[in-house]
């Protein structure tokens, strides 16, 4: 198994608990809260509002993207990632912490850690377990609002860890690298629905299927690297070569990505368009699903 040389990925509870004790926050440390859910489910910002990790700023999905793209969360321009995050007070030196209140234990914050990886900062960790276990621990909560200062980042998009339809495309005869597909078995396959109006399940050629929710503990925390490590190479993924992670819309692909990280391999791609892109563009016969349309 690849020893852990990364900056660190995963920080826990405790270690983030004792960190804000300390009064490290400020440029030296940000906690963002990264939370996205289905507007008629749940209110992202309003949970915020009520109840956060000390320090913590709301890391907003839907203001942090490409908001000219018809498609739902693409990474915005390097312009763009740089101001946003430099007004939550995120320098090219600040240590990020990212975490969600998702039920699983996170869901999107993964996506956060890979777009600040994304536009070259490695200084950004993921709060394993989430906002779930932290509560469950005990940790303080607020509703006390932070206004950081603002900071200075230059962002500076990383190629190697972004894939377009073209590249996946090209892809599927020079078979350069592996895809892996983050989705459930049933989406994956066609047998279930799919999220998002006018998009329907399946899958394209080559790619291997490996549910997100996978890689996580019925706690919502991560798997211990030897499970992770088992699960890659039952599906023979070979960490040693290159590797692409797509899903619907390129969050849950960042789990894949975060996992690999933690077994050393720090160059996993997102196709980011991902599913929602390649089924609205490919060739029908670049499509996989078992999927039956209802006639009427």
């Amino acid at each position: 198994m690849a020893n852990q040389l990364l900056p660190r990925a995963l920080v826990s509870a405790k270690w983030l608990a004792e960190a804000l004790r300390a009064k490290q926050r400020g440029p030296s440390l940000r906690v963002l809260d990264a939370s996205w859910y289905t507007p008629r489910e749940r209110d992202a910002r309003q949970e915020y509002l009520e109840r956060h990790i000390p320090g913590a700023s709301f890391f907003d999905i839907e203001v942090c993207k490409d908001r000219a793209s018809p498609y739902e969360v693409m990474l915005p321009s390097e312009r763009e990632f740089g101001d946003y995050v430099g007004s939550l007070g995120v320098g090219n030196d600040t240590h990020v912490v990212v975490y969600d209140g998702d039920q699983l234990g996170s869901f999107y914050a993964p996506r956060a850690w890979w777009m600040f990886r994304a536009f070259g900062h490695r200084g950004v960790s993921v709060l394993d377990g989430g906002f779930r276990n932290w509560v469950r621990e005990g940790h303080p909560v607020t509703a006390q609002v932070t206004h950081p200062e603002p900071a200075q980042f230059r962002a500076v998009l990383d190629r190697r860890l972004v894939k377009s339809f073209e590249e996946m495309l090209e892809n599927l005869q020079s078979k350069m690298f592996q895809v892996v597909d983050s989705r459930s078995r049933g989406r994956y396959r066609g047998t279930e629905p799919e999220p998002g109006e006018g998009i329907e399940p399946g899958h394209f050629p080559g790619t291997i299927n490996m549910p997100f929710t996978n890689f996580m503990t019925e706690s919502g925390h991560e798997k211990p690297l030897e499970e992770i490590e088992k699960m890659f190479q039952e599906k023979k993924v070979d960490l040693a070569r290159p590797l692409a992670v797509t899903c619907r819309r390129g969050v849950t692909a960042c789990h894949v990505a975060l996992a690999a990280y933690l077994l050393g391999k720090e160059d996993v791609a997102i196709y980011d368009g991902s599913w929602a892109e390649w089924f609205k563009r490919a060739k029908p016969e670049l499509i996989i699903t078992e999927w039956k349309r209802k006639s009427g």
